[in-house]
């Protein structure tokens, strides 16, 4: 048996995973058109955006100032106005979802405006639906604020300031900016862990381990030739999704192709060390799939930052996070689309990953053996 790391070896040993893979149809459907259906899906189906919340707008009063306080709520970029005279029009428009909201324009509206005592409007919201209704409650008083401010305000001298809110990165603030590229993620993880997790496994499973183990490979030969394939497959699925995202989506790209692929490549050493770790340990294809469905796609979905920010999760699963290699994928991947070549804040995210990675390698080559035992 030879003593070193054969090259001649690990190329047949890789060219045997290649030809694996390229028989499998289920390889590249997962590689190739899963992350395809999960862009797709983040960049239409999902939005956080609350822009055009459908809203019944009850108008009790004729007044000027009335209808004119009714007239920024149907122009507004946040609200689909339903017009009604009154609640019992429109209740019904709650119960069943067809409105969020009922925003009421009280009876002696103008009156009060015209004496200086202007009545609150009233706002209704379907609370079944939290965040959305906290969306249409806030939006409402914020448009009726600011109809008072302008309406108050006439005839007066300008104010000395104006204020002029600046969003940086993302001026529209449309999710579809920081969800697309987010999903990638979820794609590396599928990719890294989820296939990998069946690689060793499925040697086992179909009885060839035992007949290579009876080569002369070493551990490391046979690690590399399974980590070698995917690590590509993974590199091409998430060149892909970006192509995808930049000229589909119109997410920006203010980062560079190397920084993108630094990332790529340090996010995909913890994922493929605990697929192979997965997979060794279990050596059932069926044990396998589940574990990395709990400890890979799961946390990577709902912990790692991409759909809900961790600094609102309660603390012990803020703790929890920092053993999710995607939590330190999500900041940088957003940022180097979104802002650029951030240095400082990516390679040390890059560190971390590069540490997971060598930790689930070593983990690998310990549960790795040549027995049958």
């Amino acid at each position: 048996m030879s003593a070193n790391f054969d090259r001649r070896r690990l190329i047949a040993l890789s060219a045997k995973e290649f030809a694996q893979i390229m028989r499998d149809p289920s390889t590249f459907l997962i590689a190739f058109l899963l992350p395809l259906i999960l862009l797709f899906l983040f960049g239409y189906a999902v939005s956080l955006d609350s822009s055009r919340t459908r809203i019944a707008l009850v108008v009790e009063d004729s007044s000027a100032q009335a209808l004119d306080l009714a007239s920024a709520y149907a122009h507004s970029d946040y609200f689909e106005v339903i017009p009604a005279r009154s609640v019992a029009q429109v209740r019904d428009t709650l119960i069943d979802g067809t409105a969020r909201a009922i925003i009421v324009i009280p009876q002696g509206f103008g009156e009060g405006m015209v004496a200086g005592t202007p009545p609150p409007i009233q706002i209704v919201t379907d609370g079944s639906q939290p965040n959305t209704a906290n969306f249409a409650a806030a939006y409402g008083e914020g448009v009726r604020a600011a109809w008072m401010a302008a309406e108050t305000g006439q005839g007066r001298a300008a104010p000395p300031i104006t204020l002029s809110p600046r969003y940086w990165y993302n001026p529209g603030l449309q999710s579809r900016y920081f969800l697309v590229p987010g999903s990638i993620a979820i794609v590396m993880t599928m990719i890294g862990t989820l296939l990998t997790a069946l690689v060793v496994a499925r040697e086992w499973e179909r009885g060839t381990m035992e007949a290579m183990m009876a080569t002369p490979m070493r551990m490391a030969e046979f690690i590399a030739s399974k980590v070698v394939p995917y690590f590509l497959l993974g590199i091409g699925s998430m060149a892909l999704c970006t192509l995808i995202a930049v000229f589909v989506f119109g997410v920006p790209f203010r980062g560079s192709p190397f920084a993108l692929a630094a990332i790529a490549a340090a996010f995909l050493m913890p994922a493929l060390g605990l697929g192979l770790f997965i997979s060794a340990a279990t050596k059932n294809q069926f044990v396998a799939s589940q574990i990395a469905l709990l400890t890979a796609f799961l946390p990577t979905f709902l912990l790692s930052g991409f759909l809900y920010e961790i600094a609102s999760m309660p603390w012990p699963i803020q703790a929890l996070t920092y053993i999710v290699p995607a939590r330190y994928l999500i900041p940088p991947l957003q940022t180097v689309f979104l802002a650029g070549d951030l240095w400082g804040l990516i390679l040390p995210n890059i560190a971390i990953m590069l540490g997971f990675g060598a930790l689930f390698f070593f983990l690998s080559f310990r549960v790795t053996k040549r027995s049958l035992d």
